[in-house]
């Protein structure tokens, strides 16, 4: 399996406090059956910046002392990237690290309470960068859960997202959960990860997740999932379906 968001690099934000605690997350990892993870720190979210070059330097640090401890885990770069006005700035200055470096792909994380005005303008433009912006777990932000068909304009537009495993199994709620289910079932996500910050309460759960798809939905749509997490890292275009509205029952109230 391959893991496309976790904060497993050490000190930098509020994932891995420090060395042994990315490394006690490589272990837990490989017992979950991953054998490669994009690091994704924060970026540009009002208390953590991580710039490309600082990011890359930490990734070299601590893919070393991986090979050290002779765990079979290869991590690979990238930012979990807040949305904000500079980001084409900082695209075209450098600051901005795409999925494992060379690719397409990037990065876009909304805030949890409110969508900013400039959101489609921004995936616009960074469209015509010829670059993709993934949306990182859309199924958190209370909006897009009362008013889908944001999500559904993003995507029908352009724009991937990728849902959290934690969410899928149920540990952000009944409501989250129901939403990264109706998500799936309407062709508007193309990739699960763990968003993992240690081995604690936000552990990896991907393999609780990779089982939870296959029981609901079958293997198909598990395959899907994992060749679409291969085919990022290798710069690939992934599969996708054609979105779909999700509909919901007049008197059904997600609040």
């Amino acid at each position: 399996m391959i893991d496309i968001h976790c904060h497993i690099l050490p000190n930098i934000d509020d994932g891995a406090r420090h060395m042994q605690e990315s490394i006690a997350m490589a272990k837990a990892a490989v017992s979950q059956g991953i054998h490669t993870i994009i690091a994704t720190p924060h970026h540009k979210n009002g208390k953590y910046n991580n710039p490309k070059q600082s990011v890359l330097a930490d990734l070299f640090i601590l893919n070393d002392r991986i090979q050290q401890e002779d765990i079979p885990l290869t991590i690979l770069p990238g930012q979990e990237i807040r949305i904000h006005g500079e980001l084409i700035e900082g695209i075209e200055k450098d600051d901005i690290l795409m999925l494992n470096e060379t690719s397409r792909y990037l990065f876009i994380e909304l805030p949890t309470n409110h969508i900013p005005h400039y959101t489609e303008q921004l995936l616009f433009e960074i469209q015509m960068k010829d670059l993709i912006p993934i949306i990182v777990h859309p199924e958190r932000n209370k909006v897009l859960l009362e008013q889908p068909a944001r999500l559904y304009e993003f995507v029908r537009n352009g724009a991937l997202t990728q849902i959290t495993g934690a969410s899928l199994v149920g540990k952000f709620g009944f409501k989250t959960k129901r939403f990264t289910q109706e998500l799936i079932e309407n062709n508007l996500t193309h990739f699960i990860a763990s968003d993992a910050h240690h081995t604690k309460s936000r552990d990896f759960q991907m393999l609780e997740a990779s089982q939870e798809i296959r029981r609901l939905y079958g293997q198909e749509i598990f395959y899907l999932l994992m060749e679409n997490a291969q085919l990022l890292v290798d710069d690939q275009t992934i599969y996708v379906s054609e979105p779909q509205r999700i509909k919901r029952r007049k008197f059904f109230r997600i609040f």
